[in-house]
């Protein structure tokens, strides 16, 4: 216990020191956050490459958020390390989907410096309260403290602790028909930021698997949208069906993504072959 309160005292102390010296830096503010809660349409890009160099080519593409997707592709803690800091100084804010609404997952991801988290397959207002709370300190949350990490800049954002709630944006995702059922109290949990529907496993579980843009499956969605919409935060949506993202866009949604580095890839070079064969 003793050597625990000597170890707190030196970091309080580090911090002290840090500020003293001019070595303190303010924390970064979310324009995503901010841009979606003023209701300005951002489009997005999502990415499953798991690789700094594609990464770094896309940050300037002009997308205002680029979704980095830990859930399916082979993206673990150092690899997202590594594409968040490629993503320095581009035009995108990065926003991550942990593998699980696991707040042992999502401690060690704000730690690496993100500050827009979406939440996988949220199906209940008790899961978006859990998804909250592993992103706030005590007494509010359970996110474990910790005083050097990139974060908070390596302890030289001295107010980060204090400040982090203010900029951090948690998305959580409806994927299912039980979590549209809730979507009302889901969207009404404090700290929720905003709500995005995920078409694909949606459609699997209205018994349309693969068929993304089934008119039944658009409708659930857009019915889900008005709901949210009613209690005023915002909605978003990943779809690489052109005509379904002008859809959703022009019916309100303001943080759509519009397709991915892997669909752009593989596409994009089946195209490029077919012209020459």
């Amino acid at each position: 216990m003793a050597l625990a309160i000597r170890v707190e005292v030196y970091l309080k102390c580090s911090r002290i020191a840090l500020s003293q010296k001019g070595n303190s830096v303010e924390i970064e503010k979310n324009r995503f956050k901010r841009a979606i809660q003023n209701g300005e349409l951002q489009i997005g890009l999502w990415t499953g490459l798991a690789n700094h160099m594609s990464i770094e080519i896309l940050k300037d593409s002009g997308f205002e958020w680029i979704l980095i997707d830990m859930e399916h592709y082979p993206n673990e803690i150092p690899l997202l390390a590594g594409q968040l800091q490629a993503l320095d100084g581009g035009s995108a804010t990065p926003i991550v989907r942990p593998p699980w609404n696991d707040p042992v997952w999502v401690k060690r991801i704000l730690d690496q410096g993100v500050f827009s988290l979406l939440f996988p397959m949220i199906q209940t207002a008790e899961e978006a309260e859990l998804a909250v709370s592993a992103t706030r300190y005590p007494p509010k949350g359970i996110r474990g403290v910790s005083y050097n990490h990139r974060g908070n800049r390596f302890g030289r954002v001295s107010n980060y602790l204090e400040k982090i709630e203010d900029e951090l944006c948690i998305l959580v995702q409806i994927e299912t028909q039980k979590a549209l059922t809730n979507v009302e109290d889901i969207a009404s949990v404090d700290g929720v930021d905003g709500v995005f529907f995920g078409p694909a496993d949606l459609s699997c579980d209205m018994g349309f698997p693969g068929q993304l843009g089934h008119p039944d499956v658009s409708k659930a969605i857009l019915d889900g949208h008005e709901v949210v919409k009613k209690i005023g935060k915002p909605t978003g949506i990943l779809t690489g069906i052109e005509n379904d993202a002008k859809m959703f866009i022009d019916a309100g949604m303001n943080f759509v993504a519009v397709g991915s580095d892997l669909a752009l890839l593989a596409r994009g070079s089946e195209s490029l072959r077919r012209k020459f064969k």
